[in-house]
């Protein structure tokens, strides 16, 4: 089995995986590697950021190093320990399923009218504070993460498997689990954890880029998403989360962005699909979940025909 065909096999199975099973309720692999980062933070941190690369290199450059030689192990067994270990990794980094399932009961409270119950389970899905939302605030807050997490917490990951294997997931989910532990703009982390921002911007571009596409190309509105997107999508202050958000709004025919509040911080955001879009409705928070779920699929596909043309060209890996 060549190494397309191992990468393959394995991803499809391990999203197959979280399609069907979930996260793990206890002993999360990610959670696991959030406690260690977090307890070298405490360790290593000083208000510099040498530190915080230091910090970067240890945890996120550890981990991608241990996930290479158990792959190069697995690879030395056979194929299909080389595919099993792929699978299994795809499923831990991968966190499609569980997006969906925050974000549908989120909309259930809504379409409840608990709005104290959306409030409290809105943690769970993003940093947003949600004293400050009402129940359309909180529709809106609920569709811009789950666009930003079809990028950061699926394709993203399956762009770096398809490039690296399975050292390349680990990669990417290090990364972006540190990013969201230190990457913030608190008086903190300001200059600790700039290295894992910048280096969580670098590696979730291209992933951040296929997921634009593809909201775009079966979304149902082509012309309008692709509009947003080169209209809007350099406005945003995040240059990964731009591109995403900017391509869901103009598919559901929303707008986006706006004021909104983290951790005490308020932002005022650019408005994407501003001249297209209509205001957030709970309904167009299931519309959000089942495009992010295509557009999971869709990326399989891409990565995983990359991968095989990649492998079967002189020279690449088989």
């Amino acid at each position: 089995m060549s190494a397309g065909r191992v990468f393959a096999v394995g991803a499809t199975a391990g999203l197959l995986g979280d399609s069907l099973l979930g996260d793990p309720r206890r002993g999360h692999p990610v959670a696991g590697y959030g406690s260690l980062a977090g307890v070298a933070e405490k360790a290593l941190w000083r208000d510099q950021r040498g530190a915080g690369a230091l910090h970067t290199l240890l945890c996120a450059g550890g981990a991608t190093a241990l996930a290479a030689v158990v792959s190069r192990t697995a690879a030395r067994r056979s194929p299909a320990a080389s595919a099993a270990l792929t699978a299994l990794v795809t499923w831990a980094v991968v966190g499609g399923t569980s997006l969906a399932r925050e974000g549908r009961v989120l909309a259930a409270a809504l379409e409840a009218g608990d709005l104290a119950a959306a409030r409290e389970r809105l943690p769970h899905l993003c940093g947003r504070d949600p004293r400050r939302l009402d129940a359309d605030g909180i529709a809106r807050a609920v569709v811009e993460s789950v666009a930003e997490n079809t990028s950061d917490a699926v394709v993203g990951a399956l762009v770096w498997g398809a490039l690296g294997g399975v050292p390349g997931l680990v990669a990417f989910r290090a990364v972006n689990t540190l990013d969201a532990m230190v990457g913030h703009k608190s008086p903190r982390h300001l200059r600790f954890g700039w290295s894992a921002a910048r280096l969580d911007d670098v590696m979730g571009f291209p992933g951040a880029r296929l997921t634009a596409g593809l909201a775009a190309l079966v979304g149902g509105a082509p012309r309008t998403a692709l509009a947003a997107v080169r209209e809007d999508a350099h406005r945003h202050p995040s240059p990964n989360a731009g591109p995403v958000e900017a391509a869901f709004a103009g598919a559901l025919g929303v707008r986006l962005g706006g004021t909104l509040s983290y951790g005490g911080r308020v932002e005022h955001r650019p408005v994407l699909n501003a001249r297209r879009g209509r205001p957030v409705a709970v309904a167009d928070v299931e519309r959000a979940v089942r495009l992010s779920r295509r557009v999971t699929w869709a990326a399989l596909g891409v990565c995983v025909a990359a991968r095989l043309v990649v492998a079967r060209r002189p020279g690449g890996a088989r």
